[in-house]
């Protein structure tokens, strides 16, 4: 009798297992029938989804290609040729044709291209360069009626984990969308004239070669950072990216739109370079020269002096400007960059073994 209860335990499992099969594949019939039946319905996207879709359809008309081309002599027929040297991102800043992108794409070009989101192609022509930050404005004759500039953020309060999103030409594939977050900020990294660039973002969103000068933009729609670098030993992205800061292109491309570079806040002196310091364990940054007409001079600053017998003599080395303490010229630099032209600053300084104090009216880097 047990030995029959167990058969039918058995048999009674076996055609549960048959009624879930059958059930199983009905269902998958059923959900097949009906997706061919309906071949345009798609699953509806979540919010973020969604926004990923409407930030990116706001933005892309604003974002375009451009492309370098060089000249370069053949070797055997010395024949001039022109050859592709780069391919890269930028975006539409006003109704004026002005485009902004990085300086590291366009440098040395000799003919330079933009096509637009329509695929359109314009000649463009260079108008402002700030090396030091790795920034170029470009000039297109594009009709203001064709024209969607970019929307510009704030990138004074950002936040780690935000999202972002950045469209480009990674490759050369163009009107390319990927979504990271700020992963860091204040970040710091080095210009292609050698200066360096503060209060950078570090994203994770996938930026290639061909991103470079493209927009990183919030998840409202606006360009808080212009993506200019990434780290890695290959040259492809690792998570590691850095974009340019919205509120430093808002100070510095209207310089370069008027005047074709940035006009740096400067003391007016020219100074020794930092490893002569070093050799002679001075601690501070040496003045060499100090501009006539600049506010050092009219301040009181003294460079190097020549002594009648040919020796030359130590005049003011600067040790801090208002409360930075100053160990290098790069830390001049950085310093300046926090102020304005016309602002006052105090200057401490270090000469014949005194601590003098003079305040010094910023000007025009063209003084230098």
């Amino acid at each position: 009798m047990k030995k029959k209860q167990i058969n039918f335990l058995n048999i009674a499992f076996f055609l549960l297992m048959i009624v879930l099969l059958v059930s199983n594949i009905l269902l998958s019939n059923f959900r097949i029938n009906n997706a061919l039946a309906s071949p345009d319905k798609q699953i509806s996207p979540d919010l973020d989804e969604q926004n990923n879709i409407d930030v990116f359809q706001n933005s892309k008309d604003s974002v375009v290609y451009v492309s370098n081309t060089q000249l370069k002599r053949n070797l055997f027929s010395l024949d001039l040729l022109k050859v592709p040297a780069g391919t890269g991102t930028g975006f539409i800043w006003d109704r004026n044709g002005t485009i902004v992108t990085n300086y590291h794409l366009v440098s040395r070009a000799n003919e330079i291209k933009v096509r637009l989101s329509n695929l359109e192609v314009y000649n463009a022509t260079v108008i402002g360069i700030a090396p030091e930050s790795d920034v170029a404005v470009l000039k297109i004759d594009l009709p203001r009626i064709k024209s969607k500039p970019i929307i510009r953020g704030d990138s004074a309060n950002l936040q780690v984990g935000s999202k972002v999103l950045a469209i480009g030409n990674p490759f050369g594939l163009d009107q390319t969308l990927t979504v990271g977050i700020i992963s860091a900020l204040g970040r710091q990294i080095r210009s292609p004239s050698g200066k360096i660039v503060s209060g950078v973002i570090q994203t994770d969103a996938a930026i290639n070669p061909g991103n470079s000068g493209g927009p990183l933009i919030n998840s409202l729609g606006k360009v808080i950072g212009m993506n200019s670098a990434i780290l890695s030993n290959s040259g492809n992205n690792v998570g590691v990216s850095f974009a340019i800061p919205i509120n430093i292109l808002k100070k510095i491309v209207p310089q370069l739109i008027e005047y074709g570079r940035v006009l740096h806040p400067v003391l007016g002196i020219r100074i020794i370079d930092d490893s002569i310091a070093s050799r002679y364990s001075i601690k501070g940054v040496i003045v060499s020269q100090v501009i006539k007409g600049s506010g050092a001079e009219k301040a009181g600053i003294k460079g190097i002096v020549e002594g009648a017998d040919g020796s030359f003599y130590l005049g003011d080395v600067i040790i801090a400007i208002d409360d930075y303490v100053v160990q290098s010229s790069e830390d001049i630099y950085q310093i300046l960059e926090n102020y304005e032209l016309e602002d006052s600053v105090k200057v401490t300084t270090k000469r014949d073994g005194n601590q003098l104090f003079f305040t010094v009216t910023l000007s025009a880097s063209q003084l230098n």
